[in-house]
């Protein structure tokens, strides 16, 4: 599938060449202290980032090929426990030919699922657990562990003070298993916590042509972040925008321009 170039203009391009020059782009930090991290994000054109508590029913072809796209091209892939049993979240990548031209990259099969749950409220049902071949690391403040299961799981263990140290859990993920670059799929209070420690370098935010309402307050307009205030907001530098039936991809480095993200 081609995207059409808004900004840079240029000639369309597939979903495969913008996912190849973000990989040939990541590779230099991949020595980092602490992974690469991009935000991968989707959102009505009203601000809401889910509709019947899932993203699915908002992203169109084009924004779902560049989200297994993102993942093939990442070492790890964090999320967080409430939008993995929203979601319903399976192996991380399925498709064959993306493993293969990952193996043929020097990269795993597939990159580590990276699970937030301070408590550890994860159901053994949910199908990534479930699933044989899956690499898994929980990050979480508990000593306990969950039953024994299909998936290989290992656990990060990021408590600090009673509460998560994020910074400390993204350090041992680079450490420990060799994740450079990480993907973040949400959900929006994982992404405000992330934001508020400075541990995102990149936005992709797709903006689906639909309009959706809901009163956040009543619990129907779930936005991408979720939580207190940043304060002072974070800063976004606009490098890139695609677009296909009428859905437009943003790709910002978080951050001024005059204290730009780690590149």
């Amino acid at each position: 599938m081609n995207l059409r170039r808004l900004l840079p203009a240029g000639d369309p391009v597939a979903v495969a060449e913008v996912t190849d020059e973000l990989y040939r782009r990541a590779l230099p930090t991949r020595t980092a202290a602490r992974p690469y991290v991009m935000l991968n994000m989707v959102s009505t054109t009203d601000g809401r980032a889910s509709v019947g508590g899932r993203s699915g029913a908002i992203a169109g072809p084009a924004d779902r090929e560049l989200f297994h796209g993102l993942r093939g091209i990442v070492d790890g892939v964090l999320v967080g426990a409430g939008t993995v049993r929203a979601e319903r979240y399976g192996r991380i990548i399925r498709e064959e030919p993306l493993r293969r031209r990952r193996s043929e990259r020097g990269q795993s099969p597939e990159p580590l699922a990276c699970i937030v749950s301070a408590s550890l409220s994860l159901p053994g049902d949910i199908p990534l657990l479930r699933e044989p071949g899956a690499r898994v690391a929980i990050i979480t403040t508990s000593a306990a562990s969950l039953p024994a299961g299909g998936a290989h799981i290992d656990y990060v263990r990021a408590g600090r003070e009673g509460a998560l140290d994020l910074p400390g859990a993204l350090a041992e993920l680079a450490e420990r298993f060799g994740v450079g670059t990480l993907l973040c799929e949400g959900g929006p209070r994982l992404n405000l916590a992330l934001l508020a420690a400075g541990l995102v370098d990149e936005l992709f935010l797709s903006f689906s042509p639909l309009l959706a309402g809901g009163d956040a307050a009543s619990g129907g307009g779930l936005r991408i972040l979720a939580g207190a205030e940043l304060e002072p907001p974070v800063e976004l530098e606009l490098l890139s925008v695609l677009e296909s039936d009428s859905q437009l991809f943003l790709h910002y480095r978080v951050g001024s321009p005059a204290a730009p993200a780690r590149v």
